[in-house]
């Protein structure tokens, strides 16, 4: 292709509403144009790198035995009330009525649509395992839509599913994906984790995410010194750091003291001079409408994930400051668990054991000194604190970091949870009927671009690895309308197609440092420069990641770049 005939339509400048590289660098290099908030056009050079994406997909979809179909993005509501889901989604279902005052709804994944076909067509173990994958655009009416690519209303998404007779089946599935994606991540060049992770709305018993640290991500991921251990914040467990002081000996009575003005942890510590680990925090969740106490320990967060897997609720919220007045006859910041008896009481494992604590006391202003768990009030122990940086792997003595993340793939374990509720049914050998098993397995499509982007730029523009670049090799003659120049870069440009390059010339009647910057820009991994060493029959070929260059023959230079890129 030639550049003088393209729409490539480049910015000097990072537009004022780009606030995380890959957005930046992707409206300037003209891959992107914003339609609406979370909506995006992909122009030109986006199509392409983003259909090379879906062909590395597509390849290890079908080295698996994937089946690719393409479903409706249009769903009846019906197929999400037999699931439970049309209520679970919530707000970030995009809801609709036809003329007929029919609910339905623009997907935001295919498990229903796929059980649904599942349900319509398999009556045999004979026709088990099957695996489903397609390539769909997805919605999400996102609240908050930013960072470009990475947080939209509209996606690509890459999502498969897998049906098999037995839990031996599925593990095999979910193995054959996880190292199918694998091997997806790093053909588009990504340096990636891949942590367990928490299943949400999804539903089943195990699931992977497949992380790149950027940033601009919006995840956090905790990951051991020697990299043993890596899991989602909202999965992660460890041993928390120690106590900062010891607690005071002895088998001494609650006591009440006076903290005037008092509220947070912070405060109550420079107030009695105590570290915020001598602290028992409390908090007061409403879970499906009942009111349950947590605690945890002065200087930890909850984890709202696990605290709702550990209650089985399907709605948890923070306590409404009057509810929190009706019940415990305080307001937040002198709230604590003795004499608590109208609610459960669940404390955090990183308080089991410990003595002489202080906490609220119940009464505006007040708090109490010399608290003992399980002697001083009655609780449940569950782990439900977030890991901080800091903490020591469960395993080992391994430290824990905190790294900020972007989620590029996660795949699922979903078990019997649509299969079952949705009454797919196959005859067994025996002839009995019996519930298939399922997984659910997806890659976000842009996100893998902004990933890359994140991961690999400079302050001139792109550094894409070739695989997922929009072109391999620019070939750019520093003086197009030098008849010699240009009849050589045609001619290098021909070779670089003939062997299988995805080849550019940059014709246009441009100066040199704009042809130069255009292409750094737009992050092409590297350039034939054909200028002033032609008459000695040499060229120059640049690789963009590195800045390095090396002069070459006229007659080899694409097949110099060619070794370069595919060995």
């Amino acid at each position: 292709m030639r550049w003088s005939k393209l729409f490539i339509p480049t910015l000097r400048e990072n537009p004022a509403e780009a606030e995380v590289v890959s957005h930046q660098l992707l409206l300037r290099a003209g891959y992107i144009r914003q339609l609406s908030a979370g909506l995006y056009n992909y122009l030109f050079l986006a199509q392409r790198s983003l259909n090379k994406v879906i062909g590395i997909v597509r390849e290890e979809m079908d080295a698996i035995g994937g089946q690719e179909m393409l479903l409706a993005a249009l769903h009846p509501a019906e197929i999400w009330q037999e699931s439970g889901r049309w209520d679970v989604m919530g707000q970030n279902m995009f809801r609709l009525k036809d003329r007929f005052d029919r609910d339905l709804c623009l997907g935001m994944t295919h498990e229903e649509v796929m059980t649904f076909i599942a349900r319509g067509e398999l009556r045999s173990y004979k026709q088990l395992p099957q695996l489903w994958y397609q390539i769909q655009t997805k919605f999400r009416d996102e609240p908050r839509p930013k960072s470009g690519l990475l947080r939209v209303r509209q996606f690509l998404m890459k999502d498969s599913y897998s049906f098999d007779m037995d839990a031996a089946g599925l593990d095999l599935a979910y193995q054959n994906h996880y190292d199918a994606y694998c091997r997806i991540f790093s053909r588009a060049g990504l340096q990636y984790l891949a942590v367990e992770a928490h299943s949400g709305a999804m539903g089943g018993s195990q699931s992977h995410e497949f992380m790149v640290a950027s940033e601009a991500g919006e995840d956090f991921v905790a990951v051991s010194a020697d990299g043993s251990y890596q899991a989602n914040l909202e999965k992660a467990v460890s041993r928390p750091t120690l106590p900062l002081a010891p607690d005071p000996e002895g088998d001494r009575a609650p006591e009440k003291f006076p903290t005037p003005g008092r509220k947070t942890i912070a405060e109550v510590a420079a107030f009695t001079g105590l570290p915020e680990t001598a602290q028992i925090k409390s908090l007061v969740m409403v879970a499906d409408g009942k009111p349950v106490l947590v605690l945890l320990r002065g200087d930890h967060q909850l984890s709202e994930t696990k605290l709702v897997t550990v209650l089985g609720a399907a709605d948890v919220r923070p306590a409404h400051p009057a509810e929190i007045r009706e019940w415990f006859g305080a307001d937040a910041g002198s709230l604590g668990p003795v004499g608590i008896t109208n609610m459960p009481v669940l404390a955090d494992l990183a308080l089991r054991g410990r003595r002489n604590m202080i906490c609220g006391a119940n009464e505006d202003d007040y708090h109490l000194r010399h608290v003992t768990p399980e002697e001083d009030f009655a609780c449940a122990f569950a782990d439900l604190r977030q890991v901080a940086a800091g903490d020591w792997c469960l395993d080992s003595d391994q430290p824990l970091e905190i790294r900020k993340t972007i989620e590029i793939g996660h795949i699922f374990k979903l078990g019997y949870k649509y299969s079952e509720s949705m009454g797919l049914r196959v005859l067994n050998a025996e002839g009995h009927e019996v519930t298939p098993i399922m997984g659910s397995y997806g890659i976000g499509i842009e996100r893998v671009l902004s990933a890359a982007v994140e991961q690999h730029h400079d302050k001139d523009g792109m550094m894409l690895p070739p695989s997922i670049a929009p072109f391999e090799v620019v070939v750019t003659p520093v003086n197009a309308a030098e008849p010699a120049q240009l009849s050589a870069a045609e001619a290098i440009y021909r070779r670089c197609r003939e062997l299988g390059l995805d080849a550019l010339l940059d014709d246009r009647d441009e100066r040199p440092g704009v042809k130069f910057k255009d292409a750094d820009l737009i992050g092409i991994p590297y350039r034939v420069t054909v200028g002033k060493k032609l008459p000695q029959g040499m060229v120059e070929v640049t690789e963009r990641r590195t800045r390095q260059s090396v002069d070459v023959l006229v007659a080899d230079a694409a097949a110099h770049v060619r070794g370069r890129i595919h060995g």
